[in-house]
């Protein structure tokens, strides 16, 4: 068991390149292995996996607790510590307080294993808004679980059945979301959860929620918010202050991404007034003017006396990256900005070892375009008749977006600049399609979907993927709070989270995101919406947080996001790759996709009649991972591990 344990665990060195450890209880057919980072404790008294202070408990983790300092202060009395590590703080919790309570007192970014060798029972336990994975299932007679599906497949029984409906799923939502996975039989550990697994009968167990994102959003609705916007301001400030500042602790180098928008300024903004050194901040830019954001980070970090390296990505950076996308991101995952969030992460891990992101703040406060304009585009629509609307798209999308952006750059000069839109060709074609939906669920899923009906693309898939379940989402909440909670627990740990982390974690960085904290999560949802959007302004609320840092000259300005040109790549540097993965003969022969269909949209793109390119980076993601793996027709969270039913 010892070997396979060990090569599980090496199968995900970049994830803990400083140290590795094996812990085995031979009886019960238990082993738990890890790969450490080493960002609190550098010495030997941080290594996992660690025993408790009894004996008892036994963990493998992956992440940090952010508040162990207070937890120490708090069991000191009770406890002796050999170290500093936050890992040795949670055990002792645990054993003061019971698991369920203990993790409830965490704050922080967690996925570990936990194995009671006094009740033989194993807990697998995920933090509460997704940041860390955990990946887990059944092998031949063999439980394993991993933070990457890297160490499942390096375990001698695994076979890799794909998964035609996550394929679906992936076309769909540009990531799988969980607790799907690309295999069947493997699946990730919802958010919120703990799966706990008494031996011999592990087989049986499901997992319980121990902090639900509906009930937490129901709560804030209930019992919103009642001072003034000055109230707010403050009370959002400090609460960012602490979240920012616990996120600060570090024994090795730290730094932070900065884009120059509303949500990393304001991390960086709030470090630096924390820090008595110049922090270190990074940037990606683009030579394409409509995805750059590279000239406001500069400005924004002058302003605030960082540290700053900026790097602009050419094609032939994204051509240098592309062969190891599949690798990086360990399943099909196709969202275009997972490029730069890699080189950002590369450029960053030269000097630190540990990065603050400003992830999270969109989904909390209403920050994508859908939020401030979703609800008003359904009251109009609603009133026509479907079959106008559907004439009225199709009429939009027989103009190509190239030609919208024509006509727009023509006027867009006499816009107020709070209102100038990039990317507008793409963003025509999209609210063209937005016309025909029948329901708010409908709009929401459109806006949120690529792909409207992969299984006209998926070969072997009998009809549409069940939809994303979304709970007790319902008439009685506004509609723009609908889609901003469907972004808070799909998009968000499935896409935006899963990209942070693969990409950091793919050259041994640490990405620490300080607006999830969950006290921060609570707070913004007890907020009103009009401190949230406000006369068509996204993230109100956030912004006059940072106005107290930073100039509103530098921040306010149109959304650009953190992408790359990825049409024009595909027409032009990266066509051959594009073609040689599309090829018609290909597609028969591998069985996944109907070859006809996606050879029509590619044509279309390079014509220019249509965008399709993130429709076919869908499809060419899927298929540079199938390539990257050889398929054809565990560990814990922060390492290997296998356990034995």
């Amino acid at each position: 068991m010892a070997t396979i344990v060990q090569e599980m665990a090496d199968a995900i060195t970049h994830r803990g390149p400083d140290s590795d450890g094996v812990w085995l209880d031979e009886e019960c057919g238990v082993g738990l292995g890890h790969r450490r980072l080493a960002i609190l404790d550098l010495s030997p008294h941080g290594h996992q996996p660690m025993l408790s202070p009894s004996g008892r408990y036994v963990i493998a983790f992956n992440g940090e607790i952010y508040n162990f300092r207070e937890l120490r202060r708090e069991l000191k009395g009770r406890f002796h510590f050999e170290g500093t590590s936050d890992t040795e703080v949670m055990l002792a919790a645990i054993e003061a307080y019971g698991l369920e309570a203990a993790v409830h007192r965490f704050i922080g970014m967690f996925a570990f294993a936990l194995w009671d060798r006094r009740e033989q029972r194993l807990h697998l336990v995920r933090d509460r808004l997704g940041i860390k994975p955990l990946y887990y299932g059944y092998l031949g007679g063999s439980l394993v679980f991993a933070s990457e599906l890297h160490a499942i497949r390096a375990h001698p029984e695994f076979t890799g059945e794909i998964d035609r409906e996550s394929i679906s799923l992936l076309l769909r939502y540009n990531c799988i979301p969980a607790p799907h996975s690309i295999y069947r039989g493997i699946r990730k550990l919802p958010p919120g959860s703990i799966l706990t697994l008494d031996f011999p009968e592990a087989h049986r167990a499901a997992p319980r929620v121990y902090w639900s994102a509906e009930q937490m959003a129901e709560s804030g609705l209930q019992q919103r918010f009642a001072g003034s916007d000055e109230d707010a301001v403050q009370a959002l400030d400090a609460l960012l202050r602490d979240a920012v500042g616990v996120r600060m602790v570090a024994d090795v180098p730290l730094g932070a991404f900065l884009s120059g928008g509303v949500d990393s300024s304001l991390v960086v903004a709030l470090m630096q007034a924390q820090s008595d050194q110049r922090v270190r901040t990074y940037s990606i830019g683009s030579p394409d003017r409509g995805y750059d954001e590279a000239g406001y980070a500069g400005e924004v970090a002058r302003h605030l006396g960082t540290d700053h390296t900026g790097l602009y990505v050419t094609a032939e950076d994204a051509l240098a990256v592309i062969p190891h996308l599949a690798s990086i991101y360990d399943e099909p995952f196709s969202d275009s900005s997972q490029i730069p969030t890699f080189l950002v992460s590369r450029l960053a891990r030269r000097d630190v070892a540990v990065s603050l992101s400003g992830d999270g703040g969109d989904e909390l406060f209403g920050g994508y375009n859908r939020h401030v304009w979703g609800k008003r585009v359904w009251n109009v629509i609603r009133h026509v008749p479907a079959s106008l609307r559907e004439s009225v798209g199709r009429y939009v999308e027989s103009t190509p977006p190239a030609a919208w952006d024509r006509g727009y750059t023509a006027v867009e000069r006499l816009l107020p600049r709070r209102f100038r839109q990039q990317m507008f060709g793409y963003k025509v074609h999209k609210l063209a399609n937005l016309v025909s939906s029948r329901s708010p669920a409908d709009l929401y899923n459109r806006t949120a979907s690529h792909w409207q009906q992969p299984s006209a693309v998926v070969m072997g898939v009998p009809g549409e993927p069940k939809p994303l379940s979304f709970g007790g989402v319902g008439d009685s909440w506004d509609f723009t709070e609908q889609m901003m909670y469907r972004d808070l627990i799909t998009y968000l740990p499935d896409d935006i989270l899963t990209k942070l982390d693969r990409a950091s974690m793919a050259v041994s960085l640490e990405a620490r995101v300080p607006l999830l904290d969950h006290r921060v999560v609570e707070f913004a949802w007890r907020v009103p919406l009009h401190m949230k959007i406000r006369g068509g302004q996204s993230k109100w609320l956030l912004r006059q947080v940072l106005y107290r840092y930073v100039p509103r000259a530098l921040i306010d300005r149109p959304k650009a996001g953190f992408g790359i040109p990825l049409g024009e790549w595909l027409r032009g540097p990266l066509r051959e790759w594009a073609e040689s993965l599309l090829a018609e003969r290909r597609l028969k022969d591998e069985g996944f996709f109907h070859p006809r269909l996606i050879r029509e949209r590619w044509a279309q793109h390079l014509s220019g009649r249509s965008s399709w390119q993130y429709h076919l980076w869908d499809v060419l993601m899927f298929q540079a991972w199938l390539e990257s793996t050889g398929e054809m027709a565990g560990t814990p969270a922060s390492g290997s591990g296998r356990s034995g039913t």
